[in-house]
């Protein structure tokens, strides 16, 4: 059986002008900016009148640990607010905005898939609005005031061998890991060793996400740690005085971009910081905006209940005073299979050994929801064409006999008619018993949070602190830092550090290799393992198979 392509898919569906999807939520046509006819940026200063108003509830989506199968966690959030719409409800989805470095590196989109898909899907994964481009621009503009203040005088005394702030593209390259820079003479700049991070990692992407309005913004920018001078003491943005020119750069991009599902329901798509480099959530203003306009606000967490989840809670809700209402765990056959010891080229033969060995990972994320997290949850199988009968049953029966709700999603199918029943047990969930908590306190110290993270959440003995590592917790202690909450940049493909511990592995460690403050943002990022700030493409890049012809038509995009 042949089944049209996501992008096949989304160029038939027949969109609404953005002024009518926002009508049902009551935003004024002059409180829009229209980017053509289907995309528009909500007024961010919306937030002030309706702070009166009461929240809907917030509805979180994650997932089990991510397998190159893929688990379709944004198919499953487009779903399920389809399928509350049709059920009568009014129903909102706040989701981040994906990068161009995996949409022509590894998984080529970001917007659903099926008939439960955001649009304009092309426009989503292609620059959208311009809001990453603004953020990397702003954050290119504090590099360049960090080398011009040293090669005019150096008043600061900024030590060139001890700057953290890094240059960003949005794109996965490897070559610019590390780089140096200042070279030919003096008069194009001091000679330094230098680098860059893909633009989801920088902290201004983080900042903008939990910044709660454009003074907000400012006040962040400014107490962003660009180095230290040569005393070891921060020196931050607001001392080169960047703070003004940076904001002024993100106007535009602060506030939240308005699109549509394939059956109208609204969707905000904001900010998009990566779950496994940075704290993987969208904006809080898009979250709050969409409490405030819906009864139902769906968003979703970057990757794993392990690790998206976990920063989603600890970080986004703790300083955006958040509280999820309920829990939707994804899971697809696929993915079981895979932590089963499947490969890949093998997924579509039935296997129900390999099913049942698997559910030990989602045993896990189910744990963590439920005991870690404090809050109620269903499981979402995600089913795909060639899921046998034999094998869902097996997961249903498992999640029954653990007395967790399962309800198998037939979204990517289906649409919203194959989201009514996650919908339905999703409004129920919200009606029980939440006992939502954070893992760690504030006032532990950071090895005390880095220690909770992997033994409560992660299933592991501890933390292994390297010596420089070492050296770099004491100092942030000194500095004060000690009471942020804590950002693992850690592989999604493994609750441990190493990516090929598939499962739920025992009795590891996690080796933390580095620590750095985002103090604008208001965290800790710990770096463990061998992860990244800056991906490289594949050998086989998602890229190769993306085309356009001579009337603009797009193909190969997911």
């Amino acid at each position: 059986m042949s089944y049209l392509s996501d992008i096949e898919i989304a160029k038939q569906a027949k969109m609404k002008p953005i002024k009518e999807v926002a009508k049902p939520l009551g935003i004024e046509e002059d409180r829009l900016t229209l980017y053509g006819n289907y995309k528009a940026k909500i007024d961010a200063h919306e937030l002030e009148p309706l702070k009166g108003k009461e929240d809907g509830k917030l509805i979180l989506v994650t997932a089990i640990t991510p397998t190159p199968a893929g688990e379709g966690k944004t198919t499953t959030s487009v779903g399920l607010a389809d399928g509350l719409t049709k059920l009568g409800e009014k129903a909102i989805i706040a989701l981040r905005e994906p990068s161009l470095g995996p949409v022509f590196g590894v998984k080529g989109g970001a917007a659903g898939g099926g008939y439960a898909q955001v649009v304009p899907m092309e426009d989503i994964n292609l620059h959208f609005t311009g809001d990453f481009h603004a953020i990397g621009a702003a954050n290119n503009l504090l590099a360049a005031l960090i080398d011009n203040h040293i090669h005019h005088g150096n008043a600061l005394g900024i030590d060139s061998r001890n700057i953290t702030w890094k240059r960003v593209v949005d794109m996965n390259d490897r070559q610019l890991r590390h780089v140096v820079n200042g070279l030919q003479g003096c008069a194009n700049g001091v000679p330094r060793e230098d680098g860059y991070d893909i633009t989801v990692a920088s902290e201004i992407m983080a900042v903008l996400c939990l910044a709660n309005d454009l003074e907000d913004l400012k006040i962040k920018l400014k107490r962003m740690i660009i180095g230290y001078n040569f005393d070891g003491q921060p020196i931050t943005a607001g001392d080169l005085k960047a703070e003004g020119a940076m904001a002024t750069l993100l106007k535009d991009a602060i506030h939240p971009n308005l699109v549509q599902t394939l059956e109208h329901t609204p969707v905000i798509i904001h900010g998009g910081p990566f779950a496994n480099i940075a704290h993987g959530c969208n904006s809080v203003i898009a979250t709050k905006l969409a409490l405030k306009y819906a009864d139902y606000a769906i968003t979703e967490a970057g990757f794993g209940a392990d690790l998206g989840a976990e920063k989603f809670i600890d970080i986004k809700c703790r300083l955006g005073n958040l509280k999820p209402d309920a829990v939707v765990l994804v899971a697809t056959i696929r993915a079981l299979k895979m932590h089963g010891g499947v490969p890949k080229k093998e997924l579509e033969s039935e296997n129900v050994e390999a099913v049942m060995i698997g559910l030990t990972n989602l045993d896990k994320h189910i744990q963590n929801i439920q005991d870690v997290y404090g809050m109620p949850l269903v499981v979402a199988i995600n089913k795909f064409p060639l899921d046998t009968d034999a094998e869902l049953a097996a997961v249903e029966e498992a999640c029954k006999e653990r007395g967790v709700d399962v309800v198998l999603s037939d979204v990517w199918a289906n649409g919203g008619e194959g989201g009514k029943d996650l919908a339905e047990k999703v409004i129920e969930l919200t009606k029980r018993p939440n006992n939502f908590q954070f893992v760690y306190d504030l006032e532990d110290s950071i090895e005390e949070k880095l220690n909770k993270i992997v033994q409560k959440v992660y299933g592991g003995i501890g933390v292994e602190i390297v010596p420089t590592a070492r050296k770099q917790l004491q100092k942030l202690e000194e500095f004060g830092f000690g009471n942020m909450p804590i950002c693992m940049a850690k592989t999604q493909y493994s609750l441990s550090d190493d990516q090929a511990l598939i499962g739920a592995p025992k009795d590891f460690s996690v080796t933390i290799r580095n620590l750095k403050v985002s103090a604008g943002a208001g965290f800790i990022v710990a770096l463990t393992g061998a992860v990244m700030t800056m991906p490289g493409l594949p050998k086989s890049p998602a890229s190769e198979r993306i085309d356009i012809d001579a009337k603009g038509n797009i193909t190969g995009l997911f």
